[in-house]
């Protein structure tokens, strides 16, 4: 079992930059590929950005490409997602999420790929 724990949402205005991390647990995670996800109040759950368990292949929407930076620290067993130039329509609940990977270059766009999900943290965006 893996369990993920997402920090590092809160209320930035337009243009500021919020840093969310996903500390995992219970097992290494670096043959796990990871992913972010977001849902706004009254809209499905969305893709935002994936990683595969290296590092070396990474995946984004169209909606925060250039924006928003996937990363990871398998060494720290924890997942990245930088969120610069932030806009009102990102607010949303975040989620991360892991699957094992053995590939060490897939990665993953669906939600129902994943395994394992954290409980989501809160990024508010005020205009």
């Amino acid at each position: 079992q893996v369990q993920l724990v997402e920090s590092g949402g809160g209320l930035v205005q337009t243009g500021g930059s919020l840093r969310l991390s996903c500390a995992a647990s219970g097992r290494t995670i670096s043959t796990y590929a990871m992913g972010w996800f977001r849902q706004a109040p009254g809209k499905e759950r969305e893709f935002v950005a994936s990683i595969s368990s290296s590092g070396v292949s990474t995946s984004s929407a169209d909606s925060v490409k250039g924006r928003f930076t996937i990363f990871r620290d398998n060494a720290k067993n924890t997942g990245y997602l930088q969120m610069n130039s932030l806009k009102p329509e990102d607010t949303a609940v975040y989620y991360c999420a892991a699957r094992p990977s053995p590939s060490g270059r897939a990665y993953y766009t669906l939600a129902g790929s994943y395994n394992y999900w954290g409980q989501g943290t809160q990024v508010t965006v005020s205009s």
